[in-house]
């Protein structure tokens, strides 16, 4: 009899539904710890978690029979995805789930800082009756500017039109006619953050979105602007935060989730009076712990039962007996995908995947979905894979292309060549192989020609093809404490050069300013590959 184990508290309704599928036996364990839960989990064929179970490597070596786990809510951070994806165990999310309870939660926060409601609230509370204090300000008509237009984004969209607030957004991957149909005027940050007087965030927090309010912003805002996050904390700079409304510049700030969480004790953010606070409240309501229970549970069961896979972030869809073949194909794919929207800030609109050689002869539309998904990654703040890529380019206007040649159009044999066009037309290239041992390999990016391993921590630089650039480099980056593993180097024409350095660690932000200002260097980008 197949067992699942549940290791965190789940709502009632949830495990009535496990309780009752026939076949099946519930081990309802919450709040094991990472020790217990790797004592628990030996014959277990499927694993149930919300954010409190952390399903680590450790834990996973001890699974012998965990064929499917199963988070209730969004983000998967508490899983080691790759792990569990060598050992074959498929990762399931409720990526919807949440999605009303945090949008509520957030409008939530902006009406609570429009009218000071929990400062009167508590003042009041205090014995006081200081209702001049507390005067605040009416949302109708006012600009409601929002970052992010997936799921909880759309969903505020529509909840502040029925405010009679009017709706601009920004999204890197949403069309402008899509988000005309979703009643939001789609503008460039820089237009947001002049006509907003309230921004809120719903994206996810990446090397782009990280700081995306900071000091160099705040003098951009609409004086006495309301800034509201329920997202993930560290989008909006903290320090920068405080500093914008000691100066005034920021009306209020309403913060439902931290860098740091719980936050420092006696946090001056915190405490400040213009600043209105929940502790990570945005999918804590007895619908959504209700909704995000019955349906993993319906998931790991479906899976367990026929192999049904739905909302995976990281299942193949591709037939069990090409796997071994196009695994390393799919792999290049998601990689230069993701290389592509890191080294260009061209907006996609369309995406082009062309497989020639021996991937043309496999699945050609799961690579085109793994390329996909590589750059939706970047951009998106739910997890992406090639089964749920081509849906998402769908529901944001985006086209995708697939081609395929049996016969290569250059010197390598096999290679998959992606390319991404923005609205002007604008085409940005790359393309990759695979090596002797089947690792991802970078053959283009542009008019670059080089052979550079995709992999890890890595820094892209382009030069001009000059004595002393690559000892500069490497001898900052020693400096620094950053070990090389690898360097490989490439050109464009006899002047145009380009190195690509493989590294044990994050090239910090103060070292590739710093490298970007050394002569004859063109560009310098750190990427996660």
């Amino acid at each position: 009899m197949p067992r699942i184990l549940v290791s965190d508290a789940l709502s009632e309704q949830g495990l009535a539904r496990l309780r009752a599928a026939e076949g099946f036996e519930l081990d309802y364990k919450p709040g094991l710890k990472e020790a217990a839960l790797a004592d628990a989990i030996g014959d277990a064929d499927g694993l149930v978690v919300r954010s409190g179970s952390q399903v680590t490597a450790k834990v996973l070596e001890r699974a012998r029979s965990l064929k499917v786990i199963g988070r209730a809510g969004i983000g998967v951070d508490n899983i080691d995805v790759p792990a569990a994806s060598k050992r074959g165990i498929v990762v399931m999310n409720t990526p919807t789930g949440n999605s009303v309870t945090t949008a509520e939660h957030t409008l939530a926060l902006m009406l609570s800082l429009a009218r000071w409601v929990p400062q009167a609230s508590a003042s009041l509370k205090g014995g006081k009756w200081e209702k001049k204090k507390f005067e605040g300000r009416e949302l109708a008509g006012k600009t409601l500017g929002i970052v992010g237009l997936g799921t909880i984004g759309r969903i505020v969209a529509d909840r502040a039109r029925g405010l009679q607030m009017r709706v601009v957004g920004f999204d890197p991957v949403l069309s402008a006619e899509r988000a005309a149909s979703l009643g939001v005027e789609l503008v460039t940050l820089d237009t947001l953050w002049a006509e907003a007087d309230v921004i809120t965030v719903h994206t996810p927090l990446t090397a782009t979105t990280r700081a995306l309010v900071n000091d160099a912003v705040v003098p951009k805002l609409k004086k006495g602007v309301l800034l509201v996050n329920c997202a993930r904390g560290g989008i909006y700079d903290e320090a920068a935060l405080l500093r914008g409304l000691e100066s005034g510049h920021i009306g209020g700030v309403a913060l439902d989730v931290f860098v740091d969480e719980p936050p420092p004790e006696g946090s001056p953010l915190v405490r400040h009076e213009r600043v209105v606070v929940t502790p990570h409240l945005g999918a804590s309501t007895s619908e959504a712990q209700e909704r995000v229970a019955i349906e993993i549970i319906d998931q790991v069961l479906a899976f367990l039962k026929s192999g049904e896979v739905k909302n995976a972030v990281n299942a193949p869809s591709v037939p069990v007996e090409l796997a071994p073949r196009l695994a390393p194909w799919l792999d290049l794919a998601e990689r230069l995908g993701r290389f592509l929207a890191q080294v260009e800030s061209v907006t996609p609109r369309t995406i082009e995947v062309e497989c020639q050689g021996e991937p043309a002869g496999l699945s050609t539309a799961a690579i085109t979905a793994a390329a996909l998904g590589g750059v939706l990654t970047h951009y998106l703040h739910v997890p992406v894979n090639h089964i749920s890529a081509p849906h998402i380019a769908a529901d944001r206007g985006m086209a995708v292309r697939e081609l395929k040649s049996s016969q290569p159009a250059g010197p390598y044999a096999s290679q998959i060549i992606v390319r991404v066009r923005g609205e002007a037309g604008e085409e940005r290239v790359a393309a990759g192989t695979l090596g002797g041992d089947r690792s991802p390999r970078l053959v283009r990016w542009g008019d670059f020609g080089i052979e550079a391993r995709l992999a890890g921590t890595a820094l892209v630089v382009t030069s001009k093809d000059r004595p002393g650039v690559i000892g500069y480099l490497g001898s900052a980056l020693g400096t620094a404490g950053i070990n090389v593993a690898s360097v490989f180097l490439g050109k464009a024409s006899a002047d145009d050069a380009i190195s690509l350095w493989t590294l044990d660690h994050v090239v910090p932000a103060a070292l590739v300013a710093e490298l970007r200002a050394f002569p004859n260097i063109a560009r310098v980008l750190a990427v996660e590959l």
